[in-house]
């Protein structure tokens, strides 16, 4: 947080200059308050002194710890340090120990550190768990009355194996003439979560449910989100319901979306859908066929409209007893995936254009949107000067299309160059984000699209849902100028803490995967170049999905330049 001098408005117009350039400027005169505080890193001792050796290495400098500050940390150990003092630049903070982790590398310690530097919550508060206790899964008779019955309605979920919450369920029937009714059925979270209770106020901070490598950091209490509101089998629960009827081409004809009460027949791993796929034979067989062939078309219509899909690879950890990974496995993206993803995606682009186009343009309503702009064309030219390099082609100049980029990541499957080049594309990519003003989302292909699916793990899918209930009532225009003004602050925090999840995340795996090599330094592993630098290479063991890296100084046959266009170094002597 800083304070700002204001200088005069520029007069400079020139197109050049940026889209930037004609706003106010200014200079920061005095820092408020800092942004790096706690800090996590290594506490160590010199001969004088203590310091605290931070991880993120932005800060730029040691933390000095007073002897009487360090509550008890050893040489070695991963500690929590809060800056208490720092007068300026040229001199060391000075700050006290607030927590010790553990001894650095062990990966409890690692993990935990990980979970503090992105400031992710240990646990509820006390009131925000009291409130979720008073909360009853006993669903009033006058209640039920108020919704939609299906609970004589095959129902089903399809989740990860080891999943703990289940938000959504599926329908499927087959009608007269070739159509066919789609029902995604989702948790209703918001009949329990209200407006301005302890429970949306946390969940609201935290934005975002945050899977790390070995643990779940939940935006609600385990009461809410594993029993009240998970879709669990044999049981009823409240859900909010889009029921759509899709042509045999994959168009949306007509839908309905409704507040409901259904009750799960079954509850299937992916897996288990896929081997109903593959066999034809299990529980609900003539049903997830008839499903797993509407995900084809679905998928198929998709692409031919320009959606973008990037096949990135994921890893996946097995544990010991105490908590050390043994084993990395690379997710397989099965039929059964996409056939969720599909039906997720067509209720998500259902519920934006529902609201998002309406038939009188005056009647559009406050409303958050997952938004997905172009990419910068700068970045795009390089990418094409790139790929054209490798073999490749893709249009230099002009708007580029999700058609274009499709085309190219359709040419380079299977190829040895894929990797690479999909991750040099998605980093010309912008981030897609959320925004009460629709701009479309590039990626997908779609001129409207909104996250209603998952709100037992992510805030705006929980609004999206009060914001269609109360939309459907008389209320619509009343609430208009609240949400006006409270959206852009919503849509706002839920792009942060996502941001801050994804990082978070991202460095969990990274301590996972290197407490998994630890153990085999020594051993040889088959590998690919996955990205070039100035300083050296990436290379990445193709089979564990684990990076590391190779630098110019020790490829000690020759002497390397680095060619920035074309992500190459070149060997000045061999040219190798």
């Amino acid at each position: 947080t800083v304070s700002i001098s204001m200088f005069a408005l520029p007069t400079r117009r020139n197109p050049e200059e940026g889209p930037h350039s004609d706003l106010p400027e200014g200079e920061i005169v005095e820092i408020l308050e800092r942004a790096n505080n706690p800090i996590v890193g290594v506490f160590q001792k010199s001969k004088h002194f203590f310091v605290v050796v931070p991880d993120d290495n932005r800060l730029g400098v040691d933390v000095l710890i007073p002897k009487s500050a360090t509550k008890g940390a050893r040489a070695g150990q991963k500690v929590v340090a809060v800056i208490d003092d720092w007068e300026s630049r040229g001199h060391n903070p000075e700050g006290h120990i607030e927590e010790v982790l553990g001894k650095s590398g062990e990966v409890r310690a690692e993990m935990a550190s990980v979970a503090r530097q992105y400031q992710l919550p240990a646990e509820f508060p006390k009131d925000v768990l009291a409130e979720a206790e008073k909360i009853t899964e006993i669903i009033p008779l006058e209640e039920i009355k108020k919704r939609l019955d299906l609970r004589n309605e095959i129902c089903f979920t399809i989740d990860p194996e080891d999943a703990k919450d289940f938000d959504d369920a599926v329908s499927f029937k087959a009608l007269d003439g070739g159509d066919v009714e789609l029902g995604v059925h989702i948790a209703d979270v918001s009949h329990y979560v209200t407006e301005g209770s302890k429970l949306d106020r946390e969940a609201y901070t935290r934005g975002t449910s945050v899977y790390l490598a070995d643990e779940v950091v939940p935006m609600l209490p385990e009461n809410i989100s594993n029993n009240i509101c998970s879709l669990r089998p044999r049981v009823d629960r409240l859900t909010y319901s889009i029921i759509m009827v899709l042509s045999p081409k994959g168009i949306v004809k007509d839908y309905t979306i409704e507040k409901s009460v259904i009750h799960s027949k079954r509850r299937f791993s992916y897996e288990e859908v896929q081997a109903v796929i593959e066999s034809g034979k299990g529980d609900y067989a003539d049903i997830i066929k008839q499903m797993h062939a509407l995900s084809k078309v679905l998928l198929a219509k998709r692409m031919r409209e320009g959606s973008i899909d990037f096949d990135s690879s994921e890893a996946k950890f097995k544990f010991d007893e105490e908590g050390k990974p043994t084993e990395i496995v690379k997710k397989e993206r099965l039929d059964a995936h996409r056939l969720v993803e599909e039906f997720m995606l067509m209720a998500n682009q259902v519920a934006a254009k529902h609201i998002g186009q309406p038939k009188k343009e005056q009647n559009i309503l406050p409303f958050v949107y997952r938004i997905h702009d172009s990419p910068d064309p700068t970045k795009m030219k390089d990418l094409a000067e790139f790929v054209q390099h490798l073999g490749f082609s893709m249009p230099a100049h002009g708007d580029i299309t999700s058609k274009s980029l499709q085309k190219l990541l359709s040419d380079i499957q299977g190829k040895e160059e894929e990797n690479v080049i999909n991750e040099v594309a998605i980093r010309a990519m912008a981030k897609a984000i959320y925004s009460d003003k629709n701009i479309g989302h590039f990626g997908l292909g779609f001129r409207f699209y909104t996250h209603f699916t998952s709100p037992i793990r992510r805030y705006p899918d929980l609004i999206v849902h009060r914001l269609l209930f109360e939309y459907s009532s008389k209320l619509a225009q009343k609430r208009r100028e609240y949400y006006m003004g409270r959206l852009p602050d919503i849509c706002k925090q839920s792009s942060d803490r996502e941001r801050v999840a994804m990082e978070a995340e991202r460095e969990s795996v990274k301590v996972m995967k290197v407490e998994y090599m630890r153990r085999h330094v020594g051993d040889e592993f088959t590998a690919f170049i996955s990205g070039v630098m100035r300083f050296g290479l990436f290379v990445e063991i193709s089979d564990l999905l684990v990076e590391g890296f190779i630098r110019v100084r020790d490829m000690e046959d020759d002497y390397y330049v680095f060619d920035e266009k074309h992500y190459s170094l070149i060997g000045k002597r061999t040219k190798k």
